[in-house]
C-alpha cells in the first residue's frame, strides 16, 4: 500500500485540479512512485516521457494500463524518423570528408585568421548540431558555435556569412530519407519531427528527468499545454549533461512548481552530506533523509560500487580489482569497449578495421584526431584516454574478465552512468579532483583553493547519493578542508 507523503499528496491534489506541475525531485525521493501515484488516481490517457529506453521499460512496469511510457525519439521515429532507416547507423566519417561534399575544398579568411578547411567542416556540423537541440524553426547565425580569437561581433558576422550556407546545404542533405554526405542519427528526425508541429493525443504528459531536457524535447512538451496537462518531474542540482546540449527546463516552466524533499533511500547523515553539495551546486533545494533507513559515512575495505569522475578513472579501477582477484563489473558492459579495442589495435597495426565505427579511418592517428577536434567524434574520446594511457592489450584482457553485475564482488560506473543508480555501500574514487590553487593566501599562508565549480558540485552530489547504507566519500573528502565545505543541514 503506497501511503504519501504531505508534498506528494499535495502533488496529487494539484494533478486533480488540472494543474501544469513543475515537481522538484530530490535524490531518492520517489519521483517514478509519486508520478505512478498521480496515473493510477485518474482513469485519463497519459504519456510518460523517459530520458532513454532503459528507463521508459522499466517505468512501464510500474504504471497503471491508461499510461503508455515511450522516449520522445521512439515518438518521432514512429512517426517519421522510419523514413530515414537507410541512413542510421552509417559509417563514421571525419569531417574534413563530409565538408568536401558540401562542397568545402578551400581556407577561408575571417577576421586576418585563415580558416582551413577541416576547422570549418567542423564548425558547419557543430551548428546543425546546435541547431537540433535548439527550439528553434530555422538555422540562424545564433547557432554558431564559439570559436577562440573570433569573438565580437563583427567576426562572428564574417564567420556567419561563411558557415551558415554550408550549414544550411548541410541540414537539406539531412532531410533526404535515402542518402546523403551527412551522417545522420536519432537527434536529426527529432528535430525534423518537431517542425512538424507535431499534436501528441493523451489527455495528460508526463515528463521524467526535466533538467536533462533538450529544448527542442521542451518545446514539443509545451506545445501540447493547450489540449492536455503537463507535469515534468526532475531535479535541478542533477542536471550534468549541459556539455550534451540538455537544458534544466524546469525554473521556467509556466505552471505550479512544487518541492519532494524526502528521501526515501538514505538517512540524515547522508542528507546533510548531499546538502552540502546542493549548497555548493547554488541550487535552493534541501533533503530530509529518512529516519528508518540510517546511512553512515566513512572508510570502507570492500565496498559494493565505487563512482570514478572519468572513463579513464573507472577502467583504472576495473583492473586494480581484477588484478586483487576480485569479480568486477563495469556499468554499462564491456562488450562494446572491446569491440572498439580490438579495431583500435587492428589501426594501431597499420590494417585496416571493418569495424562499424571506425572502418572509415585509416590510422590511429587519423582516430585520436578527430576525436580531438572533431565535435561528432567526442564520444571516441574516452576509447582514445584509454588505448593512449593503458594499450589495448591490457584493455582487452581486462574487458575478458569482467563478470556480470549479479556475479560481481565489486561494480565499477562513472558517476554519470550511475544517476538513477542506487547500491547499498558506495565510495568516491579517487578522480574527483579538487579546485586549484588560487595565488591568495590565508592568514597561515596556505594557499586559498579555488570555489568549487557547480557543475562539479552537481555531478558529486548524484554521485553521493546513490548509496542507501553507507558511503566512502574518499575521493570527495578533499571538501572537508576547503573553505566553502562546511556542511549544511
Amino acid at each position: 500500500m503506497f501511503t504519501p507523503t504531505d508534498e506528494q499528496a499535495a502533488a496529487a491534489d494539484h494533478f486533480t485540479a488540472g494543474h501544469h506541475l513543475a515537481l522538484q525531485a530530490g535524490a531518492g525521493t520517489g519521483k517514478t512512485s509519486t508520478l505512478a501515484f498521480l496515473a493510477r488516481n485518474t482513469t485519463r490517457r497519459g504519456r510518460y516521457f523517459a530520458y532513454n529506453r532503459a528507463i521508459a521499460q522499466e517505468a512501464a512496469t510500474r504504471f497503471p494500463p491508461n499510461v503508455t511510457c515511450r522516449t520522445a525519439h521512439s515518438l518521432a521515429y514512429a512517426a517519421l524518423g522510419h523514413r530515414y532507416k537507410r541512413r542510421l547507423g552509417a559509417p563514421r566519417r571525419p569531417a574534413w570528408q563530409t565538408g568536401q561534399d558540401l562542397g568545402i575544398t578551400k581556407p577561408a579568411r575571417v577576421a586576418d585568421h585563415t580558416l582551413m578547411p577541416t576547422t570549418l567542416s567542423n564548425t558547419v556540423l557543430r551548428t546543425v548540431t546546435r541547431f537540433c537541440h535548439s527550439a528553434d524553426l530555422d538555422l540562424a547565425d545564433h547557432h554558431l558555435p564559439q570559436l577562440r580569437g573570433l569573438d565580437n561581433p563583427e567576426a562572428r558576422a564574417e564567420l556567419a556569412d561563411v558557415v551558415i550556407p554550408y550549414a544550411r546545404k548541410a541540414w537539406a542533405d539531412l532531410q533526404n530519407p535515402d542518402t546523403g554526405a551527412v551522417r545522420f542519427d536519432p537527434d536529426h528526425f527529432l528535430k525534423i519531427w518537431s517542425l512538424t508541429h507535431p499534436t501528441i493525443h493523451a489527455d495528460f504528459l508526463l515528463l521524467d528527468e526535466a533538467q536533462d531536457t533538450n529544448p527542442v524535447v521542451e518545446h514539443i512538451f509545451n506545445s501540447q499545454r493547450h489540449h492536455a496537462q503537463l507535469v515534468m518531474v526532475g531535479d535541478s542540482a542533477q542536471a550534468i549533461y549541459h556539455w550534451r546540449g540538455a537544458k534544466d527546463v524546469m525554473s521556467v516552466f509556466d505552471g505550479t512548481h512544487l518541492t519532494l524533499s524526502r528521501s526515501f533511500r538514505f538517512g540524515p547523515a547522508l542528507a546533510t552530506e548531499a546538502n552540502r553539495w546542493l549548497t555548493l551546486a547554488e541550487a535552493p533545494l534541501r533533503l530530509t533523509g529518512s529516519t528508518t533507513t540510517p546511512t553512515t559515512l566513512g572508510p570502507l575495505a570492500r565496498p559494493e560500487a565505487i563512482l570514478c569522475r572519468t572513463n579513464v578513472g573507472a577502467m583504472r579501477q576495473v583492473m586494480n580489482h581484477l588484478t586483487a582477484g576480485m569479480r568486477v563489473a563495469l556499468v554499462g558492459g564491456g562488450d562494446s569497449l572491446r569491440a572498439l579495442a580490438l579495431a583500435a589495435q587492428q589501426l594501431q597495426q597499420g590494417r585496416p578495421t571493418g569495424h562499424p565505427e571506425l572502418v572509415l579511418f585509416p590510422t590511429w592517428g587519423a582516430v585520436q584526431d578527430y576525436a580531438a577536434h572533431d565535435p561528432s567524434g567526442r564520444d571516441l574520446q574516452p576509447l582514445v584516454d584509454l588505448v593512449d594511457h593503458h594499450g589495448t592489450d591490457v584493455i582487452l584482457a581486462a574487458v575478458s574478465r569482467l563478470s556480470e553485475e549479479p556475479h560481481a564482488e565489486i561494480t565499477v560506473s562513472t558517476a554519470h552512468k550511475a544517476k538513477g543508480r542506487e547500491w547499498s555501500q558506495v565510495q568516491i574514487a579517487d578522480d574527483f579532483l579538487p579546485p586549484p590553487e588560487t595565488d591568495e593566501h590565508d592568514q597561515e599562508g596556505r594557499p586559498i583553493p579555488d570555489r568549487v565549480d557547480p557543475a562539479e558540485a552537481r555531478l558529486a552530489y548524484v554521485a553521493v547519493t546513490r548509496a542507501r547504507r553507507h558511503l566512502d566519500t574518499k575521493g570527495l573528502s578533499w571538501i572537508d578542508t576547503h573553505p566553502a565545505g562546511k556542511p549544511t543541514s
